[in-house]
């Protein structure tokens, strides 16, 4: 199969207002980006200029491109002027790459790899066209990265939950108090489409337990072990590549004291959700209003009531206590646990020995013979996933390697079955690309660490090289026939995190391989997500001159600046492109009387319809979740790219 890109069947809320809710400012604001970035061609569209917003490494491959009808760009060439209005390179435009759409009948490229001065600069069209690009700068790698991955850390503190929360961020209070005294419910029952609860009532099952803190999941307030354990996973191996940058430990840590109370190794239980987000007319969920966090805890309902399921949210069990656990959770918590014991091995054994027989025990309890659908939340349809065997191969290789770190003498049984799984997911039908639901790439790479150069019955070195190769020829593949070099599929759901997912694979390829083969895609595909795409925007807020604006995120939306001056979410990495059709279907769109409209339009008068194309389209407006809404495992798999890319 080729590489995943997995749909978020989000239903569409209904538009219900909380109980007790803080007044909101109804009025809309819509705006103009800067108006820098294209002009128009003399009886024609504008043509475009789109450049990777924040910037290029001075030693790496430098691609930019110009949009526009064919007529105008057969004769064009440009101009690259350094922030003193100096030209320092002249030239004509690159070959045309393909067609974009009605009005934008050719692409062409503007190779900029020759230059390396570090600087700040534009490009500027001559001939028979007439742009400019936005600014962008050209630096160190490291200069570069540092203030992505710093903005990236400011995002997940802005997702944080409970009672340690930066007041400093949209003005955050704590929130969700009531989750120290979470009751447990029984899984609940859906549809097959995963938008009706079939359940009249939830069904408490166990006592209370203590699951505040952690991070929101996106926009909403739900929080998944699904999902922060990838996104926390992540964080780690970035903090292995960037051990000093601002803030990155502290959310580690944060993460991980969340997952920590999520697993109970008294009883064996694993708890897999805090929060409901799909229900019925019984049961309100987190979907179902629009309103800032501290308000749940305001509300003041009868039991019984089906708002009672927002103030007093109800936390689900992966499995009954001491039962198999689904493998994808058991194995991606093991693996977070392992790399806490790892990157503490040093500095502090005892902490270190702690976490790696919590990792052990949650590992033990895998099933390892699945039937079914495998457990990730509830419902499914949220974050659907098939293959499992990567996540056991993530476990038990960072097992093997906390186990080696602390001298301990299990770290050979643990790599031996490291290579069972990755055999067992390199012989699966259901193989992608990194992503959320797919960690492959992050298991095959600390593999290639743990197995030194040698092989063990089933695997060798060779094997986990040649399917992270076949990752990335995949994504290569599709780039080569992408008039933008696009390696993901951006008519379809997570296009911006898996073109991250495509950078990060392959940094850590390099790194584990010394083979810099896909050095240069990896710098195209960061670009593509950061501005050098048809849209020109990055799809980062804060990265660059024109980036999303009005994200469809509840905390941004009610307590931010709907002005257009600043970034009101600094470091949220959104979704990005999507299917163009559900952004043209009200009915797919979120609205909420409490929601403040917000929309921002592209540079120069245009709109971002125009620059829809091949199935995709882009939005940057508050009720557009499909495209504008940010997620934590969009901005860990981000800021990963961006720490090995600086490392």
């Amino acid at each position: 199969m080729t590489a995943r890109s997995r749909p978020r069947s989000r239903p569409r809320p209904r538009t219900v207002v909380l109980a007790v809710a803080a007044a909101v400012a109804a009025g809309a604001v819509t705006y103009a980006l800067p108006a820098r970035g294209s002009a128009p061609a003399a009886d024609g569209p504008p043509v475009v200029v789109r450049v990777d917003q924040a910037g290029y490494a001075v030693d790496e491959a430098k691609q930019a491109f110009v949009m526009g009808p064919e007529q105008d760009l057969d004769g064009a060439g440009f101009k690259l002027v350094d922030a003193h209005g100096r030209t320092v390179r002249t030239g004509p435009l690159g070959p045309r790459t393909g067609r974009w759409n009605r009005t934008y009948t050719s692409v062409r490229t503007v190779d900029l790899s020759a230059v390396d001065t570090p600087g700040t600069y534009r490009i500027e069209l001559t001939g028979t066209a007439s742009g400019s690009s936005p600014a962008f700068t050209i630096a160190a790698a490291r200069d570069l990265m540092t203030p992505l991955v710093q903005d990236n850390v400011r995002f997940f503190r802005a997702q944080r939950d409970g009672a340690d929360v930066p007041a400093d961020i949209l003005s955050r209070k704590p929130s969700h108090l009531a989750d120290r005294r979470a009751t447990v419910h029984a899984a609940p029952h859906y549809d097959r489409s995963g938008k009706k609860l079939l359940d009249e009532r939830l069904t408490p099952v166990g006592g209370q337990v203590d699951v505040s803190g952690g991070f929101f999941d996106a926009g909403d307030f739900l929080k998944f072990t699904h999902t922060t354990s990838y996104s926390v996973a992540e964080l780690l191996l970035a903090r292995r590549s960037m051990p000093g940058a601002a803030g990155l430990s502290a959310e580690t840590r944060h993460g991980l004291a969340w997952l920590d109370r999520m697993w109970d190794g008294s009883t064996g239980t694993l708890y897999a959700q805090v929060g409901i987000g799909a229900g019925n007319d019984t049961v309100r969920t987190d979907h179902d209003v629009w309103r800032l966090p501290e308000a749940d805890d305001a509300l003041d309902v009868p039991p019984g009531h089906p708002d009672r399921t927002i103030k007093d949210r109800p936390v689900f069990p992966a499995a009954e206590p001491g039962a198999p656990i689904s493998p994808n959770l058991a194995g991606r918590m093991a693996a977070v646990f392992a790399l806490a014991a790892q990157q503490t091995a040093h500095d502090d054994p005892g902490a270190a020995r702690t976490w790696l027989a919590k990792a052990a025990a949650v590992y033990e309890h895998a099933d390892t013979a699945p039937s079914g659908t495998l457990v990730t939340v509830f419902p499914h349809a949220f974050y659907p996933e098939e293959v499992w065997q990567d996540d056991m191969e993530f476990g038990a290789t960072e097992l093997a390697l906390a186990a080696q770190a602390l001298g301990d003498d299990r770290a050979d049984a643990w790599r031996r079955q490291a290579a069972g799984w990755a055999k067992a997911y390199l012989d699966s039908d259901d193989k992608g690309t990194l992503g959320v639901a797919d960690v492959s790439a992050l298991a095959h790479t600390d593999l290639l660490t743990a197995l030194n150069g040698s092989g063990t019955p089933g695997i060798s070195p060779d094997a986990l090289r040649t399917d992270l190769r076949r990752q990335l020829d995949e994504g290569m593949a599709r780039a080569a026939k992408d008039p933008f070099t696009a390696g993901a599929v951006y008519s379809e759901a997570d296009a911006v995190p898996h073109t991250f997912g495509l950078v990060a694979t392959a940094r850590l390829y390099a790194k584990a391989t010394g083979d810099h083969r896909y050095d240069a895609f990896a710098a195209r595909q960061r670009g593509w997500a950061l501005g050098a795409n048809p849209w020109g925007t990055s799809f980062m807020v804060g990265a660059g001159e024109t980036f999303p604006h009005c994200p469809s995120h509840q905390v941004a939306n009610l307590a931010g600046s709907l002005d257009g001056t600043g970034a009101i979410l600094r470091g949220a990495v959104v979704n990005g492109p999507n299917s163009a059709k559900d952004l043209d279907d009200p009915d797919s769109l979120n609205t909420f009387p409490t929601m403040r409209k917000c929309a921002a339009n592209p540079p120069g008068g245009a709109s971002w319809r125009d620059f829809d194309g091949r199935g995709a389209g882009y939005r940057d407006r508050m009720d557009a979740w499909q495209t504008a809404e940010p997620a934590l495992d969009f901005t860990s798999v981000a800021l990963l790219a961006f720490a090995l890319t600086a490392s």
